[in-house]
């Protein structure tokens, strides 16, 4: 690859590729319910985490391809490392591992050391010029891939910081049970299994977050004649823990307190619509769960 087609990826590919990638997921936000019941602060975080973070790996890189032609390195290897292993692993590497800066021999053209006075392939003496050697030494180049790639680098840690915070003070995330949206978790689950067979929705957790929502959206197909099965048993029940199931579908919407079955829940669903509805799993501290629910 020549030196100007080289520059043209770089000027033309890159932006392209971010953009299409910026495009997507604004077609996926709005043409599907994939960020329904989030604010559209979090895609574009994510969008700004995702761009940064490839400006401030690629200029890096640039950087370390830059460095190694000038040590006579295999420079696309180390480029690619770089990028690859992120810079906080690759530059580290690479500074671990990188040849010092060399100079042709006058007598033989043989590179040899800076700090060499003679040349190991023919013997001759090098002749240093010390105010070279000290400029050589200590000249950082290609100053401008340093500052665009820092800079990639602050804009990604800022907008990751905000991502989390964000999503840890729970602003622009829908966590409640009754709404129509989708519901976004920001605690964990410990789960054995979760599995969708036959139209029976199974969740097998050892522990969760408090307050985190297990959902699954199944289908009412008459809603004279359904009826909505729940067989659910906790093991563990510590005080003031407690497991709520919702059922959601439009203004319409059911709890049952299903922390203590004695035996399974069957209800009507006569008061529903013909259609979608949110099942909705509220857990409060419960341990050790198997719940098994459909629709039939």
């Amino acid at each position: 690859m020549n030196k100007n087609a080289g520059k043209l990826l770089c000027y033309v590919g890159i932006p392209v590729v971010m953009l299409a990638i910026a495009l997507r997921f604004a077609l996926f936000y709005f043409r599907s319910d994939g960020f329904s019941g989030m604010s559209l602060l979090f895609p574009l975080l994510a969008i700004g985490i995702l761009i940064s973070g490839l400006l401030m790996s690629g200029f890096f890189a640039a950087w370390v391809y830059q460095d190694c032609k000038k040590r006579k390195d295999d420079g696309i290897l180390w480029a690619v490392i770089t990028f690859i292993a992120t810079p906080f692993i690759g530059l580290l590497v690479y500074f671990l591992r990188r040849s010092e800066v060399k100079q042709s021999c006058a007598a033989c053209g043989h590179l040899v050391s800076l700090q060499a006075k003679f040349c190991e392939e023919c013997g001759s003496e090098i002749e240093h010029r010390e105010e070279m050697k000290d400029m050589e030494m200590k000249r950082t180049h290609h100053m401008s891939y340093i500052v665009m790639g820092t800079i990639g680098m602050i804009l990604m840690v800022t907008c990751l910081t905000s991502f989390i915070v964000n999503a840890a003070s729970g602003k622009g995330i829908n966590s409640d049970p009754t709404s129509n949206d989708r519901i976004w978790n920001t605690g964990v689950i410990n789960m054995n299994y979760r599995t969708i067979k036959d139209g029976v929705w199974t969740l097998d957790f050892k522990s969760a977050s408090d307050g985190f929502i297990a959902q699954e959206d199944m289908i009412v197909r008459n809603a004279e004649t359904d009826i909505l099965y729940a067989d659910i048993s906790c093991d563990t029940v510590p005080d003031n823990s407690a497991l709520t199931l919702y059922l959601a579908q439009g203004d319409t919407v059911r709890s049952f307190d299903v922390t203590s079955l004695s035996e399974p829940l069957e209800y009507a669903l006569d008061e529903f619509e013909n259609g979608e509805i949110h099942v909705r799993l509220l857990i409060e501290g419960v341990e050790d769960t198997i719940s098994k629910i459909h629709i039939e």
